[in-house]
């Protein structure tokens, strides 16, 4: 197991980088935007984040990783989102730190503060109710940042959460779309999708889309926006700059990803 103090000497040592995962309405193929992932490059290679980023959570190490995505993502693409008023980038939040006067510090440090709407927090349903708890989300959003519940698997834990809280997003878990084969082009839980967006105006992004079909059974069902493979890899930001460029909306033209 890797221990704590390895990533903190890791993070002190500059071997954390950003890529960011294009988010593309699947209407028209246009990129909207993208999410930040943080990775690490020690020198006996890459460390996959399913080794470091459970390890942190509920440590204090989780805070300062967060902090050090929002400080490298406004170093990156801070001007660019300037410019781009109508691009935003999704941030992974443990719930732990929300509603603690951190990341409102860090926004205000990096200068994000001032295009606050063009950030989207990205929580997982998990400790929502009793740690972070819906009154701080509602004051998240009314200050004009957006909140994603991420990984999303439509069980009846999750819908209570979306009952209860002031979201502009969910982002489905990538194990529904999995789902999605040629021996099942439209399982049971993407009519219910469908059904949900009708009744709500929480948007949709479906998350590991892989294949031409999935995305196609997808945009049937009236799912508006997507990540994963089939778009595009995680990329570096000035690849995500330059991707933005081919799919993207121009200066000016809003995307609807809200």
């Amino acid at each position: 197991m890797i221990s704590l103090d390895a990533i903190r000497d890791g993070l002190a040592q500059g071997e954390f980088f950003l890529e960011y995962l294009p988010t593309v309405s699947l209407a028209d193929g246009r990129c909207g935007g993208a999410e930040a992932l943080a990775r690490w490059r020690r020198s006996s290679g890459l460390v996959k984040p399913g080794e470091f980023i459970p390890r942190i959570e509920g440590t204090y190490l989780s805070g300062m990783l967060t902090y050090w995505v929002f400080e490298t993502m406004a170093k990156e693409l801070g001007d660019w989102l300037r410019v781009h008023k109508e691009a935003y980038i999704g941030v992974n939040v443990p719930p732990e730190i929300l509603g603690r006067g951190g990341l409102e510090y860090a926004a205000t440090k990096t200068g994000l503060s001032e295009i606050r709407n063009q950030i989207v927090l990205e929580v997982t349903e998990r400790g929502i109710p009793d740690n972070l708890g819906v009154t701080t989300l509602e004051e998240a959003s009314r200050s004009g940042v957006r909140i994603a519940l991420d990984d999303v698997t439509l069980t009846g834990t999750n819908l209570a959460v979306l009952s209860r809280c002031t979201l502009d997003m969910i982002k489905t878990d990538q194990s529904l779309v999995a789902q999605i084969t040629p021996e099942c082009p439209c399982p049971a839980w993407l009519s219910g999708l469908s059904a949900l967006l009708e009744s709500t105006r929480v948007a949709v992004i479906a998350e590991g889309v892989e294949t031409e079909a999935q995305a196609e059974a997808l945009r049937a069902a009236g799912i508006p926006m997507a990540q994963g493979y089939y778009f595009s890899p995680p990329i570096s930001a000035e690849q995500l700059k330059a991707y933005y460029s081919r799919a993207g909306g121009q200066p000016g033209r809003t995307t609807h990803c809200t």
